[in-house]
């Protein structure tokens, strides 16, 4: 890697995977943005809870997009965690400690004038001749089921009405028409919904901007929820803290909200009161797109719509992209949520909680894997309240799993290990029945279990596969010789 590299948007972290091997792939073979794009990073690079087989790989970037003959196309920029760790400037184990420091020394954005916004290079208005959305942004359709064209991370920006407080989110995009995209905002769960609810209470259209393409800081730290990222917080300033430099804002051309200004495109618009829209009116399939449980998404039967004012780019633009089950959105969203795990833990009982891993297989938002230490006998019990704080910093976290401090909850198998060797079913497992959840997995129906009452609602789960802390000395692991790999092996043990 390049040390002389820094990132400050999208193409300085591409810059700086070419430098590393391995770690990105262009192709300029023509290919359909209509399923096939995602249908090739199926097997390059997607991993997470895609359809096996799958693989993480490197990102990729398709040159060759067919009907977009000056724009290219990226996906899988933060499909590793190693990779994110590199863009970051950290390592994989300590990012979630880089996310919780960050919200602690936040850097509120900054707004520059136009003419320092590249995004800015090229502009369309809607209302010019023949504009149409579908034909300047290349939003891929990542299957051949899906409701249309998506938006899968697009920074969407919107203020308060009432306080002027502004905030970041990513939502699920689908373009409808050649001048409107209908958003999902999971109920209850994201900032910009209660933005929304104000100002259609009021009978009045929310402005709101769409940012792709952007510094990998800001896509991860845009993904922070609630308690963690409070109604007002601007998410932005955890992007401005790790990369130590504010992100620079722009006024938008056609309503009154800001816009990043080195994003790849940018959408103006306004989510318009009262309408809605069916969002598979284009395919009439009843299905939306992959989300990260690894099933296809309901669509939705009525969603807001947002009205198209404008489109700008940079010259040459890169559409950003992700499949919504692949291993990009449990870094975006698990990073984030173990983040908030840690900080919550923390402040409840400093120094007992040593990492935490927002497991693939949960899509980074169902299932956490906690490493806790028991330094004394009262610290019995104390790794299930820290499971119990878990739920209430992450509300849709459904599953947690408790392991010792020799257990590394990064390594699936060793995770299993403990659940063999650590754990009784009948006194080691806490159910917690009837809470919120998230209304994308597909077990949680009353058709599913009559004992649901609503879908959505869930029971959560604690598997304690820790060692009571009176057994500690009869569970210790088979202990090998230290020694120096690197001298019998150095191709494969190279010394940092």
């Amino acid at each position: 890697m390049s040390s002389e590299t820094k990132i400050t948007d999208l193409r300085s972290a591409l810059e700086m995977l070419k430098t590393v091997p391995g770690q990105l792939i262009e192709t300029d073979e023509p290919v359909d943005p209509h399923a096939e794009i995602s249908g090739v990073y199926r097997y390059v690079g997607a991993g997470g809870t895609v359809q096996r087989p799958t693989q993480i790989g490197p990102a990729m970037i398709f040159n060759n997009v067919k009907g977009h003959k000056d724009a290219k196309v990226v996906i899988g920029l933060l499909a590793s965690r190693a990779r994110v760790a590199m863009m970051l400037g950290t390592k994989p184990e300590r990012l979630g400690f880089l996310l919780k420091d960050a919200v602690k020394n936040a850097i509120a954005p900054v707004l520059v004038s136009p003419d320092k916004a590249q995004c800015r290079e090229v502009v369309h208005y809607a209302s010019d001749a023949g504009f149409d959305i579908r034909k300047l942004v290349p939003a891929p359709t990542n299957t051949e089921e899906d409701a249309g064209p998506y938006i899968t991370l697009g920074m969407c920006y919107a203020s308060d009405p009432e306080t002027g407080k502004s905030d970041v989110t990513i939502h699920r995009l689908c373009l409808q028409s050649k001048d409107e995209l209908s958003i999902w905002i999971t109920p209850g769960a994201r900032h910009i919904g209660d933005f929304y609810q104000k100002a259609e209470k009021a009978g009045k259209p929310l402005p709101i901007s769409i940012s792709i393409g952007v510094d990998p800081a800001v896509a991860i730290g845009s993904c922070f929820e609630p308690p963690t990222t409070p109604l007002g917080f601007d998410e932005l300033s955890i992007a401005g803290a790790i990369r130590n430099q504010a992100v620079e804002m722009v006024q938008c051309l056609t309503i009154n909200e800001k816009a990043i200004a080195n994003a790849e495109y940018v959408i103006e618009g306004e989510l318009l009161p009262v309408v809605r829209v069916r969002e598979d009116q284009n395919t009439n399939t009843g299905k939306a797109m992959p989300e990260f449980p690894g099933y296809t998404g309901p669509a939705v039967p009525s969603m807001p719509i947002i009205k198209v004012k404008a489109v700008t780019h940079r010259r040459n633009p890169i559409m950003q992209t992700c499949i919504g089950a692949s291993e990009e959105h449990v870094n975006m969203a698990g990073i984030p949520t173990e983040a908030s795990i840690l900080e919550m833990v923390e402040r409840a009982m400093p120094g007992r909680l040593l990492n935490v891993y927002a497991h693939s297989a949960g899509g980074g938002k169902y299932m956490a894997v906690m490493q806790f230490k028991k330094g004394v006998p009262s610290d019995e019990g104390r790794q299930r309240q820290a499971a119990l704080l878990a739920f209430s910093a992450f509300s849709e976290l459904k599953h947690v799993i408790l392991v010792d401090e020799d257990v590394d909850p990064f390594d699936s198998n060793d995770v299993l290990w403990a659940l063999n060797t650590r754990y009784q079913g009948d006194i080691d497992t806490i159910c917690i029945p009837g809470v919120r959840c998230h209304p994308l997995d597909p077990s949680e129906n009353p058709d599913f279990n009559p004992m649901i009452r609503d879908r959505g609602i869930s029971c959560k789960v604690i598997f304690d596969c820790t060692v009571p802390f009176k057994l500690k000395d009869h569970f210790q692991r088979a202990k090998f010789k230290e020694v120096d790999p690197s001298r019998f092996a150095p191709e494969l043990f190279k010394k940092e």
